[in-house]
């Protein structure tokens, strides 16, 4: 039991230990915050985009189909087990003039059953036909406002171009007549500007364009289903039963959503893909069998006419042969008096042609509906449904991955923390048990039991872990998610984001450091409390001399002076402070090396992939009609040296790549006309070796794809395995990756024309085509230009302006104006506050290791006081070996921190970007002079300590 003495003592006795009380609550404060902040403001923005996405209803599975989806198609998903909501919606692909060129836009109709709604930022909803909403982007690009009208161009996809007449109904039988496929006012007023739920990157913040970029620029305008007509929905969005409850960006999601999905394909997708070419080809045969019936119609009429004109012209014939006195009807009579007479000759004549040409007609049109009837099955292909998830809806899947792994970091560097404050705490804790020996016999004698004793000194542990782990928790839930999220806000736009506390992380946080630290302090004092008060009431024996290894080197020990001597063997002589204080500077300066390592590592990817990696300076992406065109404008550049053949040309489209796994991630698929065209793109080497890739083994039919390490890294993509690739036209096809080749930026997808045809065959306005042997290549039609740029980097991204307004180009990207671009501030601003964490540790512990060095070193100091010492010599004395030790644990901590941020490094799986550890030798230096000016700054707290012994005082007798 505790005596009231006791307990009075025991405070006391803390009160007097203050410093060391600060020490562990701060250290302990700055690892719970550093432990709980980056996971706080991760999984707040993690919350808030799920709640949003419930909010608006985001979709849980997708479906599309190569030939378009009807209300049968609905029916059938609406019956499978597990979905609570079925929504189909049209879509429709259209340009738009913006700042004088024509862009791409997707017009949206609004579901009417509530899913994937636009979140309204500004006016108001459409509600009638010739309204619409449009996105913050459109504004910012095109200068229009709410109020504003403007008109849009629908893009025509039927292949029919050229036909007339009876031909016009088989040309669109092979997809949808016009009453199915979706319409859309054209003509429209914007009234509302909306945030898309699939698209949430910021307009107005920072860009990560330069990594995360598709080859044409897309807009999305939201309208009513007034004004909107068509039987043929472009995508069904599912709603599943249960996931509005659960956190959209767990295994326990993808695992709901996943059973869903394998149920659509397995009892649904074949069934209704077959059923839907069925519709498509019956509904051909019947379009066929109308036009057959229209012609044969017309062809009546027609015959009807040229009957009734011959019988009008044998009357005629007949009364002028009666006025002759020949007999009516005799067809001899008749032929001679046709043949008398010039006019009734061309009148026959002419009922002649018009019968030839009418029975030429019916031959004709018998012929060519026969062919397109006999042609139906093989025209229409059968029908793919791509089954998607949230996982590729827009940002989606670059929102979880950037939160993820600025989350991972969050769960690394406290691990050093703990070590650090376990270090720490042990070192105080042992030297305040040492320092109240004999007080601790005296309480063993006087009766007091082992855990009483030690519990003063557990409790004082515990106490500042607790009040520094509260501070944290306030830091870590507060504080830092509060800057985490200004500078994520500057990349996404997620709507009522708040700031939430975690009950369980957040004690889990305080517990961890509260063991930690608490198993420490327990270690502490099991050392003393196991020895008998006897012991304990007698001072300890000074530890005992011995040499160190600098006096077997006799040249050196020899020339080195007294207090060299003397500052060198204590060095060595107290291998626990020696021991302890490197490893805590070490872990230190190694935090603060590896935050900067990572740093570099991001500074260094722009110049790696857009100087060393991609060999040209520009590429010009255009439609393949406007190629040579735009061809010719470059070459007319004297500065821009576009090559006299195609070596340069490419077909430059998104696509998605999707793993084993089933995770995908958007690509840009470049395709050259042949293997030795990629010289002029990329320097292709593999990613492991770094050797150059032999790209001849691509092409061909039993060829394959490079795909880009920072495309691969991400998915766990390796040369050899097989993949599936969908390219821009939404088709996709199994692949075999012949090899990934070192990139840290972008995520592109190399191949030839040759292996493009045999994956995704040819083009469809070049397959029977001869094309131009310089835009068309195997069937596969180009439609950008890689192009080097002479001139300074302004001149370069000045030109690329210049043509981006080229009513003929779609897209310039400027590799002078991407590395310039290139930012990315989400991962500065976790690096910048690592940094500040880290050297905020680095002070606390150098203080508690220079306040400990002087407190067990006090009769000592009273000596050199006594023998003579001044003030300034007794400071250089003690912090002589205080620097030393924080230069070894510099020389540990510099290389320890380049193998943690390596490490991180690696971790970091986002799309589009490959980490490659790189650390400046600007980054040591800095890590360096840090902890040697903190440990400098510590002097300036321990020096008036050193002052303020009083010798005599120090020197009397402890027994």
């Amino acid at each position: 039991m505790w005596s009231a003495a006791f307990v009075k003592d025991m405070l006391r006795a803390w009160g007097r230990n203050w410093k060391r009380f600060v020490s562990l609550a701060v250290i302990s404060m700055l690892g719970v915050a550093v432990l709980t902040g980056i996971y706080a403001g991760c999984r707040d923005m993690f919350q808030g985009a799920d709640r949003f996405f419930d909010q608006q209803r985001l979709y849980d599975i997708q479906v599309v189909s190569t030939l378009g989806l009807t209300d049968d198609d609905v029916t059938a998903l609406q019956a499978v087990n597990g979905v609570k909501a079925v929504q189909a919606e049209r879509t429709a692909s259209a340009t738009v003039k913006v700042d004088g060129s024509d862009e791409s836009v997707t017009l949206c109709e609004i579901g009417t059953d509530g899913m994937n709604q636009p979140y309204l930022q500004q006016g108001r909803l459409p509600k009638k036909s010739g309204e619409m909403a449009v996105t913050r982007k459109f504004v910012r690009d095109s200068g229009l406002n709410i109020g504003d009208m403007l008109t849009v161009t629908l893009k025509t996809s039927e292949a029919s171009d050229g036909n007339d007449g009876d031909s016009d109904a088989a040309g669109k039988s092979e997809t949808e007549s016009d009453d199915e496929t979706p319409q859309f006012p054209t003509k429209l007023t914007i009234t509302g500007i909306v945030l898309d739920p699939l698209d949430l990157q910021n307009p107005d913040g920072y860009s990560q364009g330069a990594f995360r970029s598709s080859a044409t620029s897309e807009y999305t305008f939201f309208l009513p289903f007034s004004g909107v007509t068509g039987s043929t929905y472009t995508a069904i969005s599912l709603e599943l039963d249960g996931t509005a409850e659960l956190d959209t960006f767990t295994d326990s999601y993808d695992s709901v959503v996943r059973t869903v999905r394998n149920r659509i394909e397995n009892q649904v997708q074949s069934k209704r893909q077959k059923a839907r070419r069925q519709q498509l080809i019956d509904d051909a045969k019947q379009q066929i069998d109308d036009a057959r019936s229209q012609a044969n119609v017309k062809f009546a009429d027609a015959q009807s006419q040229i009957d009734a004109q011959r019988s009008q012209f044998n009357a005629q014939v007949d009364a002028l042969l009666q006025t002759r006195g020949g007999k009516a009807g005799d067809d001899a009579q008749r032929n001679a008096v046709i043949a008398s007479n010039a006019q009734l000759t061309q009148a026959k004549q002419q009922l002649d042609d018009a019968q030839a040409k009418l029975d030429q007609q019916k031959t004709d049109a018998a012929k060519q509906l026969d062919e397109q009837e006999s042609n139906i099955e093989s025209d229409i292909l059968q029908a793919r449904w791509y089954v998607n998830t949230r996982s590729s809806a827009g940002t989606f899947s670059s929102l979880k991955s950037d939160l993820s792994s600025i989350e991972s970091i969050g769960r690394a560097f406290p691990i050093v923390f703990l070590l650090v404050a376990v270090f720490m705490s042990l070192t105080a804790m042992t030297r305040m048990v040492e320092e109240e020996r004999g007080l601790i016999g005296t309480y063993m004698g006087l009766g007091y039991g082992s855990a009483a004793i030690a519990s003063r000194y557990v409790l004082f542990a515990l106490l500042a872990c607790l009040i520094g782990g509260g501070l944290g928790d306030l830091i870590g839930f507060l504080g830092i998610p509060a800057f985490l999220l200004i500078v994520l806000e500057g990349m996404y736009v997620v709507p009522n984001v708040t700031m939430l506390y975690d009950w369980v992380y957040g004690s889990a946080g305080v517990a961890l450091f509260v063991l930690g630290i608490g198993a420490a302090t327990i270690v502490a004092c099991w050392g003393e409390v196991r020895q008998t008060p006897a012991a304990l009431m007698r001072p300890k024996a000074p530890k005992a001399g011995s040499r160190v290894l600098l006096e077997y080197i006799g040249p050196l020990w020899q020339r080195m002076k007294f207090l060299n001597k003397v500052t060198a063997r204590n060095l060595f002589r107290f291998k626990g402070r020696l021991f302890m204080t490197i490893g805590g500077v070490a872990g230190c300066t190694a935090l603060i090396v590896c935050g900067l390592a990572i740093n570099d590592t991001v500074d260094a990817l722009p110049a790696t992939q857009y100087q060393d990696i991609y060999r040209y300076q520009l590429m010009v992406v255009t439609n393949h009609d406007q190629l040579d065109s735009v061809l010719q404008k470059l070459k007319n550049n004297s500065s821009v040296r576009a090559t006299d053949d195609a070596g340069t040309l490419a077909k430059v489209e998104s696509g998605e790549l999707t793993n084993a796994a089933e995770e995908s991630e958007t690509v840009q698929l470049i395709t050259v006309p042949e293997a030795a065209d990629f010289k002029a793109i990329a320097d292709l080497r593999d990613a492991d070796g770094g050797e150059p890739i032999d790209v001849n083994g691509i092409a061909g039919s039993n060829g394959g794809v490079i795909v880009s390490q920072s495309a691969a890294n991400a998915l766990d993509v390796h040369a050899g395995d097989t993949i599936t690739l969908e390219n821009g036209d939404a088709e996709r096809e199994s692949v075999r990756v012949a090899a990934v080749s070192k990139s840290v930026i972008g995520s592109d997808i190399y191949l030839t024309a040759d292996y493009y045809r045999h994956i995704f065959g040819a083009d469809a306005d070049t397959a029977d085509s001869d094309g131009s042997a310089d835009t068309v290549t195997s069937g596969v039609a180009m439609n950008a230009i890689f192009t080097q740029y002479q001139g300074s980097d302004d001149s370069q991204i000045a030109y690329a302006d210049r043509l981006a307004k080229d009513a003929d180009v779609l897209n310039v990207a400027s590799t002078a104006d991407m590395q310039r671009s290139f930012s990315f501030d989400l991962m500065g601003a976790v690096v910048a506050l690592i940094v500040a964490l880290a050297g905020a540790l680095a002070l606390v512990v150098l203080f508690t290791l220079a306040n400990t060095n002087v407190s067990e070193r006090v009769r000592e100091m009273a000596t050199l006081k006594v023998l003579g010492f001044y003030d300034g010599e007794v400071h250089k004395y003690v912090n002589r070996e205080m620097l030393l030790l924080t230069l070894m644990g510099i020389a540990v901590g510099l290389p320890l921190g380049r193998w943690i941020g390596g490490l991180l490094t690696a971790a970091l799986n986002m799309p589009g970007l490959y980490f490659a550890v790189t650390v400046r030798w600007t980054s040591y230096a800095i890590a360096a002079v840090v902890t040697l000016a903190f440990a400098l700054l510590v002097q300036l707290f321990t020096n008036p300590v050193l002052d303020r012994i009083d010798p005599v005082s120090s020197l009397k007798s402890v027994e």
